[in-house]
């Protein structure tokens, strides 16, 4: 079993808490979580790569165990946690590297992509969103909402997703086999939100969500410009990032390989890990090696 470095970094006036494993001298790959977990949804994921790359999951300020400045301290938008993630990489001396990005991890990651497009060797997108065909309605049209007009009624519905039971529904929702994830996973999401100011961070960067589907016209763009190899291995069942999302990425990345796991929900690791680490070995083993 590979070994796993918890580290933490300064990085922009701010303590970064991650994840590290594998060779430094083996091709890199960074893992972006989502909402409402941490780097410890990569748990499992990091010792099965951990053999044949360098490994880099970074916890995104506000979550997990890196630091959690207050809402009224630091301004949560998906441009600031892209740029502390930006410069933990740097201060890591990473400058080529392959993305896996789940959730929120997805608009984190393609704002690294737009920045720095030489530097993405690959990415591997699980239920991370890049195309307005994977937003299902029914769950996205309050956020909508909420982010047009944030009235008390509308944070309230928002509020009302911090709940552990909300939490409890991102994981279970769609998996045919709910007895395989741990509860431990939306119990220590909700704990770990629920700390002093956490909801005041969860309503600024669900508020500030509005702002990645603006972003996708650039983002296509570099789809086609590049040609990133791409993987989209998706949990089939998801009822927030639908499948239709995963298919999106070939209109402009022809060669993209989509992958519908069928009874794989939004957190696709909890039930499918095997699947996702063999779809992910096999795809990262087959790019050219400067890579």
């Amino acid at each position: 079993m590979a070994e796993v470095r918890h580290r933490h970094a300064s990085v922009l006036g701010h303590r970064v808490f991650y994840r590290e494993a594998g060779p430094a001298d083996a091709p890199t790959v960074v893992l972006l979580h989502g909402f409402p977990t941490s780097s410890r949804m990569f748990r499992q994921l990091i010792p099965a790569l951990a053999d044949r790359f360098h490994v880099i999951a970074p916890d995104h300020l506000g979550f997990g165990q890196s630091d959690t400045p207050p809402a009224d301290a630091f301004d949560y938008t998906f441009d600031a946690l892209t740029d502390v993630t930006a410069a933990l990489l740097a201060e890591l001396g990473l400058t080529r590297y392959a993305l896996y990005v789940q959730d929120y991890g997805a608009p984190i990651g393609w704002r690294l992509a737009l920045r720095q497009p030489q530097a993405i060797t690959a990415i591997v997108s699980q239920n991370g969103n890049g195309y307005d065909d994977g937003f299902v309605p029914d769950f996205w049209a309050p956020i909508w909402a909420y982010a047009q007009s944030p009235t008390p009624s509308a944070e309230a519905d928002m509020r009302a997703g911090l709940t552990e039971e909300a939490i409890r529904w991102q994981y279970l929702h769609g998996v045919a086999e709910p007895e395989l994830v741990d509860p431990d996973t939306w119990a220590t999401d909700h704990r770990e939100i629920s700390r002093p100011g956490g909801a005041e961070i969860q309503l600024a960067l669900i508020r500030d969500y509005a702002t990645n589907p603006p972003l996708y016209p650039k983002l296509h763009a570099y789809f086609r410009t590049s040609q990133v190899p791409l993987l989209a291995v998706w949990g089939a069942e998801d009822e927030i990032f639908g499948p239709e999302g995963a298919r999106a990425f070939a209109r402009d990345l022809p060669h993209a390989r989509v992958q519908l796991v069928p009874g794989g929900g939004h957190f696709l690791l909890e039930s499918h890990l095997d699947t996702v680490a063999g779809a992910m070995r096999s795809f990262l083993a087959e790019l050219p090696a400067a890579a």
